[in-house]
């Protein structure tokens, strides 16, 4: 059984930081892209950022230079760090894996439960 387990979300100040950890089980991904995703309330789910087995890295506009992503193949884990948040960036973060990165999301295979997020003003 495929399982995405995140970890690290929690409440933070504007212009705080946070880790987002992604441990994935059931198989190897390491020939797999990884990504993450996030839903704010009544908005759809949108990527944030991911990285191919490559080590080929996207971000999406809105977090340039405030995130990276990274993955460790040998532990199947991925992770996300998140600094110079904003309260925009409040949202529930989801990890997701797939054969292929792509922006869209209902083409992902696997995803985790999923991490709140909440970013104070």
């Amino acid at each position: 059984q495929v399982q995405l387990v995140e970890s690290g979300g929690g409440l933070v100040q504007a212009g705080g930081s946070l880790r987002l950890s992604c441990a994935a089980s059931g198989r190897t991904f390491s020939s797999y892209a990884m990504g993450w995703f996030r839903q704010a309330p009544g908005k759809g789910r949108e990527i944030v950022a991911g990285i191919r087995w490559s080590g080929y890295t996207y971000y999406a506009d809105s977090v340039k230079g405030r995130f990276a992503i990274s993955r460790d193949n040998a532990k199947n884990t991925v992770s996300l760090q998140m600094n110079s948040l904003k309260p925009e960036d409040t949202a529930v973060y989801y990890c997701a894996a797939d054969p292929l990165l792509t922006v869209e999301p209902t083409a992902w295979d696997y995803w985790g439960q999923g991490t709140q997020v909440t970013v104070s003003s």
